[in-house]
């Protein structure tokens, strides 16, 4: 029990037996604690330091402990004042740490919230998660790398753990891909909300709808991302995000083709892509799939209209309102 004021188990022992057999020899409470007397020396050494026995009048060239209402309560004294000088220095270390901070706040809001590089992206993002209270709002556009994916674990296991809600919404083509597929089925298994669909938003988190993470290039999500809390910007993506979440489909859902054209949702949305006058290569980066599937899957439509090129293609689909 004294053990957290400092002292030794084996000291404790030979206070004890002090303290019940005043005047006792080395050899006697050596023998009374089963201890050998150079070890009953040692503890007496370290009870001296401790203030806990002194000299014996009575019985020259033996020691007597202190009585404990004197000798515990000025080691507990210590304790206390040693206590109280480690809480005040943690306090001090607190408020330089809260001066630390609010300077770098300070210094963002002068120089704007730009995070150029992924550590600094890396940085802001666990600093959002360990600050989110309520919920977690994602758009993962085109393949995630695996190193990414295996950062963002501990903080996603973390956050569910503590019951924040969180939402993923990933492309359709992301379950093809088998690092992607396999963590959003572990975030799925976690309590997480995965859905997919063909297109989503750019990459974008938001954190319980106050703060957001937006790339500054789209095409390279790891040069930059925008840190944004401005409340009319936030609206906008939540809204934006909301409405992709809506026409998603669930993670393990299959995803129905349209009963009025035959078409799969990602057919839909590459006619939709290719009709606004996108490339191949673009319309295929939309949908996170190459240039070769988006040549597949026109090659599929084309058979079903019965059209010989891409532009009897366009005029068929429109005729027949799939456009």
């Amino acid at each position: 029990m004294l053990e957290a004021l400092g002292l030794s188990a084996r000291a404790c022992q030979v206070y004890q037996a002090m303290l019940d057999l005043p005047g006792e020899s080395i050899d006697g409470l050596a023998a009374h604690c089963g201890l050998l007397p150079g070890q009953v020396h040692d503890s007496l050494d370290e009870l001296g330091e401790l203030m806990l026995v002194r000299a014996s009048a009575e019985h020259p060239g033996r020691m007597r402990a202190v009585d404990p209402s004197i000798g515990l309560a000025d080691m507990v004294a210590r304790q206390e004042a040693e206590l109280a000088a480690r809480q005040a220095a943690l306090a001090t270390s607190r408020a330089a740490v809260a001066r630390m901070v609010a300077d770098r706040a300070e210094h963002r809001s002068a120089h704007g919230e730009r995070l150029l590089g992924i550590d600094a992206i890396q940085h802001r993002l666990e600093q959002m998660g360990r600050s989110t209270h309520r919920e977690v709002l994602s758009s993962q556009a085109g393949v995630q790398r695996p190193e990414d994916l295996d950062a963002s674990r501990p903080a996603d296991a973390e956050a569910l753990a503590r019951g924040v809600t969180i939402r993923t919404l990933y492309q359709d083509s992301s379950r093809h891909h088998p690092h992607t597929a396999h963590y959003a089925h572990w975030l799925l298994g976690q309590g997480g909300e995965v859905r997919t669909a063909p297109t989503v938003p750019q990459r974008v988190v938001i954190v319980d709808r106050s703060q957001a993470l937006v790339p500054i290039d789209p095409e390279d999500t790891r040069k930059g991302a925008l840190y944004v809390t401005e409340p009319g910007i936030l609206s906008a993506l939540i809204d934006l995000y909301e409405q992709a979440w809506n026409t998603a489909v669930p993670l393990g859902a299959t995803t129905p083709d349209d009963p009025a054209t035959g078409l799969t949702p990602t057919e839909s949305e590459l006619l939709r892509l290719l009709g606004t006058g996108l490339t191949d290569d673009t319309a295929g980066q939309r949908l996170g799939i190459s240039a070769r599937t988006v040549g597949r899957h026109m090659a599929s439509i084309m058979e079903r209209l019965g059209a010989s090129s891409r532009f009897e293609a366009g005029l068929k689909a429109a005729q027949q309102g799939w456009l």
